[in-house]
C-alpha cells in the first residue's frame, strides 16, 4: 500500500534535481558574444597584423613610410563597417600564428596562404584571392632561362622563410639547393648579387620585381604548379568573431569593393570571384 506514495516521491525529488539543473544548462547554451567584437567596440580600434614588405598587399614604403595595397584598402573597408579605428600591427609569415594566438592582433589581413600547417592552428575566412608560384631571375643568369631549368644540379633556389613556396619547394626540388631567406636578408639582394640563381614567390610579389627592376624577368609554370587560395586569419575560440570577418569577405566580394581593390593594386588577375 505505500508503494504508490514512494513512486510518486521519487518522481518528484527526480523533476525537483532536474530543474535545478535545467538553469545552469541554459546558461550555458546560447552562443557567447564575442570577446574579441566587444573589445573592438570598446577600444575603438581593430587591430590588423600586416606583413610590411609585401608588395601589391601590404607594403611600406622605404621612402614615405606610407602602408599601400589591396590589404590596406581593404582593412581601411573593415574598420569602416565596424564603425572603428584600423590600427597596423607589423607581423610575417614567420610570426603570424604567435602574434594571433598571442592577442598582439584581432585578424590577420596580408593574403595569408590557406596552408594545412596554418589551418590547424587557426581560423580562417572564405578566400578571396588566389596566386601560383612563380620564380623570379636576373635577364643575365645562365642557370635559368625556363621553368625546366630550376630543379638542375648546382641551382641555387631561393625562398622567403615562413612562405607557402618554403614547403612546397622543399618538397619538389630533388637536384638544386634551397635556400631560405630571413630578414635582414631579402630574395632580391642575393638575387641580384648572384648568391642565389632565382627566387620562388606569389604573383603579388613578382609585381615588385617587374615594376621596379628592369634586370629581373619572370618565369611562370609551363601549367598551375602550386595554386593556393588566400584569405584572412584570425586566433580559434571566438566563432562570433570569425563569423563577423567572414562576413565582411562575402560583403567586399560581392559589392564591388575587392575588384575595386584589386584594380588599382594590379591584382585583378588572381582575385576570386
Amino acid at each position: 500500500m505505500n508503494s504508490r506514495p514512494s513512486q510518486l516521491l521519487s518522481v518528484l525529488m527526480r523533476s525537483l534535481a532536474l530543474c535545478a539543473v535545467l538553469p545552469v544548462l541554459g546558461a550555458a547554451t546560447p552562443a557567447t558574444a564575442s570577446e574579441v567584437m566587444q573589445r573592438v567596440k570598446q577600444t575603438g580600434t581593430v587591430r590588423v597584423c600586416i606583413w610590411p614588405d609585401y608588395y601589391g598587399i601590404t607594403f611600406r614604403n622605404p621612402r614615405t613610410q606610407q602602408l599601400g595595397g589591396i590589404d590596406i584598402d581593404l582593412s581601411a573597408e573593415l574598420g569602416r563597417d565596424l564603425g572603428v579605428k584600423v590600427q597596423h600591427v607589423d607581423s610575417s609569415f614567420v610570426s603570424l600564428i604567435d602574434d594571433l594566438k598571442a592577442d598582439r592582433c584581432d585578424v590577420a589581413m596580408f593574403a595569408i596562404g590557406m596552408l594545412p600547417q596554418r589551418m590547424a592552428q587557426l581560423k580562417f575566412t572564405r578566400p578571396y584571392m588566389q596566386s601560383d608560384i612563380y620564380a623570379v631571375t636576373t635577364k643575365s643568369n645562365r642557370a635559368v632561362k625556363r621553368w625546366a631549368d630550376i630543379d638542375q644540379p648546382g641551382v641555387a633556389v631561393a625562398v622567403q622563410a615562413g612562405t607557402f613556396m618554403e614547403p612546397v619547394m622543399a618538397a619538389t626540388l630533388k637536384q638544386a639547393r634551397l635556400v631560405s631567406i630571413r630578414p635582414p636578408a631579402t630574395r632580391e639582394r642575393e638575387l641580384e648579387a648572384g648568391r642565389v640563381d632565382v627566387f620562388m614567390t606569389d604573383y603579388p610579389y613578382s609585381r615588385r620585381l617587374l615594376d621596379n627592376a628592369e634586370w629581373a624577368t619572370l618565369v611562370a609554370p609551363p601549367s598551375p604548379f602550386h595554386v593556393l587560395p588566400y584569405a584572412y586569419a584570425v586566433k580559434p575560440g571566438d566563432e562570433a568573431w570569425l563569423a563577423a570577418v567572414d562576413q565582411f569577405v562575402g560583403r567586399i566580394r560581392s559589392d564591388g569593393r575587392l575588384d575595386a581593390a584589386a584594380r588599382r593594386h594590379g591584382l585583378s588577375e588572381i582575385v576570386l570571384k
